[in-house]
């Protein structure tokens, strides 16, 4: 039987090592570009802060990739969410949206926080500064209709 358990503990080590090879792509930036939301949209101070603290790193080339997002199997749930959030909405992207699907991208942030859908409940777990206060969520979605309807009223 402990020879058993020695060779289950060696093999569960080895699985562990081995799987620290497979390392998918972290990519970030600190660049801004000219398709950074900020350089597409007026985006005010208090804004940027929320947007940078609780958004950015799923929704952004400058993501903060912490120390687990290195480690196997941990890394690929992490590089996964990531990969998923800059597919929706990426505001280092921004410019390459249509007038239209960036209106649209902004009613759904507002729809998103509000529901408590955004941020993930897995990434607040770790994240507790990312947590939105009632103020927060209430600013961001003041500030997305004023922007939806600034780009709806530039389609007229």
């Amino acid at each position: 039987m402990k020879k058993t358990l020695k060779l289950l503990a060696l093999i569960i080590i080895a699985f562990v090592v081995l799987i620290q090879l497979y390392r998918p792509d972290r990519y970030t930036t600190s660049e801004i570009t000219s398709d950074h939301v900020t350089k597409v949209l007026n985006v005010p101070e208090n804004v940027q802060t929320i947007l940078k603290r609780s958004c950015f790193d799923c929704h952004s080339n400058q993501t903060r990739w912490p120390w687990y997002s290195g480690v196997a199997p941990v890394s690929w749930f992490v590089i996964s969410d990531v990969s998923r959030g800059r597919a929706k909405m990426n505001f280092s992207e921004w410019g390459k949206y249509s007038k239209n699907k960036q209106s649209i991208k902004l009613d759904n942030i507002c729809d998103e926080i509000s529901q408590g859908d955004m941020p993930l409940k897995q990434y607040l777990y770790i994240h507790k500064d990312a947590v939105l206060s009632q103020q927060e969520k209430d600013i961001l979605c003041s500030w997305a209709k004023e922007q939806s309807q600034k780009l709806e009223g530039d389609d007229n």
